[in-house]
């Protein structure tokens, strides 16, 4: 019974000395909730080329992407409307169809029944200037991406170098070398470097998407030149 009673007291004096301490500047504070937009405005000024790099990186490969989706859709009905008129000796109607399509492929198989009457070689070359036309026209701004994917992570590391300048040199002004400053400063400046790495890997990789459905088109229409090209020369067999 004695016992019982020593263990009551004692978590009494426990609850006690808990209460009493929790006003205290000493005491714990309660967590507080950390808000993504606080740490955004905090970031400083760095904050501001970052997110414009980010809103010019998402207009050009937004931009791009349905460009070069339209550019590579299917051009098989062509091919088959400009075999048709060729193999009927309609020239005129196979220029028509080539204009009217207003596609790579399209302008590339004009310039190529244009020329027709001369050498293959010519045609050929002629085909293929167009077809480098088409494709630096596709790859436009494409390269900024590639700017912007490098440049991003070097703003982010810029803002939080600043930042820790900054607390050193608060340090050496007010000699309060705790913990609490440098952790509190630094945590925040950390910000500039997370959000330039998130826009340089995003940028990084929309790069890459648009380079590759660069490629595919080029496959394409490169496929369908030389379809072009055996069409012509089959008159000759």
């Amino acid at each position: 019974m004695t016992l019982l009673f020593l263990q009551i007291t004692d978590t009494a004096h426990k609850l006690i000395d808990t209460a009493s301490h929790a006003g205290q500047p000493g005491a714990p504070i309660p967590e507080q909730e950390l808000r993504f937009g606080d740490l955004l405005v905090k970031g400083g000024w760095v904050m501001v080329p970052i997110g414009i790099l980010a809103v010019l990186g998402l207009v050009i490969f937004f931009e791009r992407f349905f460009t070069i989706r339209k550019a590579s859709r299917n051009e098989s009905n062509l091919m088959v409307q400009v075999r048709s008129s060729i193999i009927t000796g309609n020239l005129e109607s196979a220029i028509a169809i080539c204009r009217n399509s207003n596609t790579p492929l399209g302008r590339m198989l004009q310039k190529g029944l244009l020329r027709i009457g001369r050498p293959i070689k010519d045609i050929e070359g002629a085909i293929e200037n167009i077809g480098k036309l088409e494709v630096s026209k596709l790859e436009k701004n494409i390269g900024i991406l590639g700017i912007v994917a490098g440049i991003a992570p070097m703003f982010g590391f810029l803002g939080t170098i600043a930042g820790v300048i900054k607390i050193f040199y608060d340090i050496s002004k007010t000699d309060n070398i705790s913990m609490g400053v440098i952790s509190g400063g630094l945590y925040v400046k950390m910000v500039t470097s997370a959000a330039g790495l998130f826009v340089g890997i995003v940028a990084y990789v929309c790069y890459h998407i648009l380079n590759m459905m660069v490629d595919k088109v080029i496959l394409k229409l490169e496929t369908d030149a030389i379809e072009f090209i055996d069409l012509l020369e089959e008159p000759s067999k």
